[in-house]
């Protein structure tokens, strides 16, 4: 098989024959979508002339791949609508590889909405056999993407990842596997993420995967240091160079020679600061405050923020040119509240540390607190978590913590937008299953008597979802 052949197994096929992948063709064209359905005859072609009747089809067909002409009613001859039907899209189901129609003077147009999220384009007049080879190959890339998502589904028995970090959730998994394959490269990476979601376990996780795990790893928090001291902080003073300054002293880049700096919050940088940082990256080498002497460092740098940097380089507080040397990689790390299960998982985890720091007599949770830490929506992320527990821990007065000694108050969360009923059902399925297992430690019977449901019922829905115990 080719790597322009789609794999049919990858595709979703139940059984009997595997359903053909569905291509999904927004297009006012009558003419062109005949001969695009008429072209694509190893596909299921799906046509639409307006915004409205794709995203019907995008929720109801749920197609592979879409070919978008930017150029739709109400605005023909704009790409306003066209832009905002990509948006939708990406919106409802990101997976979804969209490619763009790009007629001759709208390049612009086109580099934008890859910048949007777009997978390729096409230029009209259109080439059938280009548009099939960027169709093929898009499908190819969805279905490897759908296999690892499936695959990364499945944590392993101790729920750890990235050298002790605890986690059930495919996305921790997934950022955990990225950190991984760069750890070795000097690529700098930047860690996007909530306050509290776990940033430095990622940047100290990184160290200790990469070579550099010998030497040291250095982290400041670039918020907690005032402006005027942050540049001496980071790059070091020599005697002298101000009031105070009684001896040479290094930096933190220097102090992570041959390691790894973490620069948290590096959206607190100052501008002027920020020319300075830039310099040491492009040339790798510092001068110290009141120095003269350029001084080489080898340094790898991770940086984190929960700031948006995009806003802020629109707004002129953030350079442009510092965010892409400091992002040639970028790792998102989801919220707690996105993770289904962790919180208990966790939980249990904080639980058993400082119940043996500070009450030996907490043995566990009762079923109220569990239920608690199960519905609690966590703004402070696992800050906050591991701070509920310590003091759930020190108030216990009973073997089990109690939902009031976690001194937490109900809150419904919001409910976000889904493509359809199906994915629904799914996203609710995995997470009851999920919290389930988190509670019963893994055992299948107790799991399955939480849910209502027989042991084989569970087990058929272990294999559909692809959790692993």
């Amino acid at each position: 098989m080719n790597d322009l052949t789609p794999n049919p197994a990858l595709n979703g096929g139940g059984k009997g024959q595997p359903r053909l992948p569905r291509l999904l063709v927004v297009e006012d064209d009558a003419g062109l979508q005949r001969q695009l359905k008429w072209a694509f005859d190893d596909f299921e072609v799906l046509c639409a002339s307006d915004r409205a009747s794709a995203i019907d089809l995008l929720r109801y067909e749920e197609p592979d791949v879409v070919t978008l002409d930017l150029g739709l009613p109400p605005d023909p001859d704009g790409v306003s609508e066209g832009f905002a039907t990509l948006a939708e899209i990406l919106r409802l189901k990101p997976d979804t590889k969209v490619i763009i129609a790009s007629g001759h003077g709208e390049r612009q147009s086109a580099r934008d909405a890859i910048a949007q999220g777009a997978y390729d384009f096409y230029r009209k007049p259109v080439e059938i056999d280009d548009l099939a080879l960027i169709v093929r190959r898009a499908l190819n890339v969805q279905q490897i993407e759908r296999e690892n998502a499936r695959l990364s589904q499945k944590s392993g028995d101790d729920h750890t990842v990235l050298g002790g970090m605890i986690t059930a959730d495919a996305q921790m998994v997934k950022a955990a596997r990225m950190i991984e394959r760069v750890a070795n490269t000097n690529v700098s990476v930047m860690l996007l993420g909530a306050s509290g979601t776990g940033k430095e376990l990622f940047a100290r996780g990184l160290h200790e995967k990469s070579n550099r795990r010998a030497k040291a790893f250095v982290a400041i928090n670039c918020a907690a240091i005032p402006e005027n001291l942050l540049e001496s902080e980071l790059f070091g003073h020599e005697k002298g160079a101000f009031t105070g300054a009684i001896k040479t002293t290094i930096g933190k880049i220097e102090q992570a020679e041959g390691g790894t700096l973490f620069l948290d919050e590096v959206g607190d940088i100052p501008l002027p600061l920020q020319v300075k940082l830039l310099r040491f990256l492009q040339e790798r080498v510092i001068e110290r405050v009141g120095g003269r002497n350029a001084i080489p460092v080898d340094t790898r740098v991770v940086c984190a923020t929960h700031q948006n940097l995009e806003k802020m380089i629109a707004e002129e507080r953030f350079r442009e040119d510092l965010f892409y040397r400091l992002a040639e990689i970028v790792v998102t790390i989801p919220a707690l509240a996105e993770r289904p299960g962790d919180a208990v998982l966790l939980a249990k985890h904080f639980l058993g540390r400082f119940a043996a720091e500070m009450n030996p007599v907490v043995k566990g949770f009762a079923p109220d607190a569990l239920k608690m830490l199960d519905a609690w929506h966590w703004p402070g992320n696992v800050r906050e978590l591991e701070n509920r527990v310590k003091r759930a821990v020190i108030m216990a007065e009973t073997r089990l913590v109690r939902a009031e000694d976690l001194d937490l108050e109900r809150a419904e969360p919001e409910t976000p937008e889904f493509l359809n009923l199906k994915a629904v059902r799914e996203l609710a399925d995995r997470k009851a299953i999920r919290h389930a297992l988190a509670r019963t430690e893994g055992n299948i019977s107790g799991a399955a008597k939480l849910l209502g449901i027989s042991r084989p019922t569970l087990y058929d829905l272990l294999r559909q979802y692809d959790i692993q115990s």
